[in-house]
């Protein structure tokens, strides 16, 4: 089978997977816009603090995705199992970060100036989705490891099955019925939180049944942790994911800092949020294919067949950024009536939409790059990068002609500042995160090709 082959299939595989759990943020934003205008502004801004929160420390556990499948690529299955185990140590520090995070948004929502009115019913669907968040960063263990493996189906039918489960609930939960009462936002938490458990009991019982796991001999007796191993992990994981964290809290604070807007501006802000993540599940699900293939020819120590996916990702990457973009752009307007009924909010988020066109072909080439960066573990040089713009020229840009003015622009008290210098400064990342990759596999290619010609 070619390269690109298994790169397509493999990343066909994550993007069904993918598409399936962003189904469960557009099943919300579609209940909560439909039971009120109220409920789908509190969805924004809890939504917005537990992606944040969730995404960071996510992207600690899909950083050893090069991990694994270099052991892989090396034959080395029973390595796999020893480092698994390992790493749920690090599971367990980040579930305890992450649950009390969530469980105290007060300072955060005061300091973002959320109103008043909004924050108990943010505050309560945050509690529920803390009871969700270590099955769900147990999940993306098992989903990291099939995905290392080259084997992302499982997951997929999962995550597939798993939103057969989310549809009805979230619009039971939120709407009320059968002597259960209407709960608003907070009922899509409490969908949520049942979904993340169905999904980690299953994973739990493929790992105890399915041969393709034997050969890594999970189910053995914990070892008491190895803090090399760990630190490994942690140098690796920790700067990817606070790179993450810096990517999500720039929507997070976007949300919240539109929030001061009114319950208009946050709901067409939050619409365009999720018809960004919607098509950012593209790019990812061609860099996770991308980068597992990559580190698996690099633990084979062969640099050069690492190079050939590396552009074949690159390409396909470009193509469909460009491609998405532009149907975007075509059916902006009734996209955004799908969203909402309320005229006001459709109106400004078909404006929007064109930035998130924009913002999204940047954003296919940047993660593509980032992924791969990190299968040569090239973690600080993005994580500077991504402080410096997307925090400081993203959202400090749009902050400043959103509520301030610049050079005689502004202010302007709308969403569209924020999208507009996001997009910006996502495009200046994904050029130099371009000059990045070029630097990294240079080297690597022609000491693979002057130490071993015959591979």
């Amino acid at each position: 089978m070619s390269e690109f082959s298994t790169v397509c299939r493999h990343a066909l595989a994550v993007l069904a997977g993918q598409l399936a759990v962003m189904a469960f943020g557009v099943t919300d934003t579609v209940v909560a816009g439909r039971y009120s205008e109220a409920s789908l502004a509190a969805l924004s801004v809890g939504s917005a603090i537990f992606i944040s929160v969730y995404v960071a420390l996510m992207g600690i556990f899909q950083a050893l995705l090069p991990v694994w499948a270099e052991q892989r690529g090396a034959r080395n299955p029973q390595a796999t199992g020893a480092s698994l185990r390992q790493a749920l140590y690090l599971c367990a520090v980040a579930s305890i970060i992450g649950t009390f995070v969530l469980l105290s948004p007060g300072p955060l929502l005061r300091w973002t100036q959320v109103p008043p009115t909004l924050r108990g019913e943010v505050g309560q669907y945050l509690a529920v989705l803390a009871l969700a968040l270590p099955p769900a960063l147990l999940f993306r263990l098992y989903s990291t490891l099939n995905q290392a493996l080259g084997r992302p189906q499982l997951v997929t039918w999962l995550q597939v099955g798993a939103l057969f489960i989310k549809l009805p609930l979230s619009i039971w939960f939120t709407f009320g019925g059968a002597g259960l009462p209407a709960q608003g936002a907070v009922g899509c938490a409490w969908a949520t939180l049942a979904v993340n458990v169905s999904m980690l009991g299953v994973a739990l019982w493929l790992l105890r049944t399915q041969d393709i796991y034997v050969s890594l001999r999970i189910w053995q007796r914990m070892e008491p942790p190895h803090w090399p191993t760990i630190l490994g992990f942690a140098r690796l994981g920790v700067p990817a994911g606070l790179a993450i964290l810096v990517e999500v809290t720039s929507f997070t604070l976007m949300a919240l800092f539109i929030a001061r807007q009114g319950t208009v501006a946050t709901a067409a802000h939050q619409i365009a949020a999720n018809v960004a993540a919607v098509l950012y599940m593209v790019p990812l699900s061609l860099a996770i294919a991308t980068s597992a293939r990559v580190s698996y020819w690099l633990g084979a120590g062969n640099a050069v067949a690492a190079r050939g996916v590396i552009f074949t990702g690159f390409r396909l990457a470009a193509l469909m950024g460009i491609s998405l973009a532009a149907i975007l752009i075509i059916v902006k307007e009734p996209l955004a009536a799908l969203y909402s009924s309320s005229a006001a909010v459709v109106g400004i988020t078909g404006g929007l939409l064109l930035w998130v066109a924009a913002y999204h072909a940047a954003d296919a080439l940047q993660t593509l790059c980032v992924f791969v960066l990190r299968s040569y573990r090239i973690t600080i040089a993005p994580l500077a990068a991504y402080c410096l713009l997307l925090w400081g020229a993203g959202l400090g840009g749009g902050y400043v002609l959103a509520y301030r003015g610049l050079a005689g622009w502004g202010p302007m008290a709308s969403p569209v500042p924020f999208w507009a210098a996001s997009a910006l400064a996502l495009a200046v990342t994904a050029v130099l995160f371009v000059l990045m990759l070029r630097a990294a596999i240079r080297p690597a290619a022609r000491g693979n090709e002057a130490g071993s010609p015959g591979t």
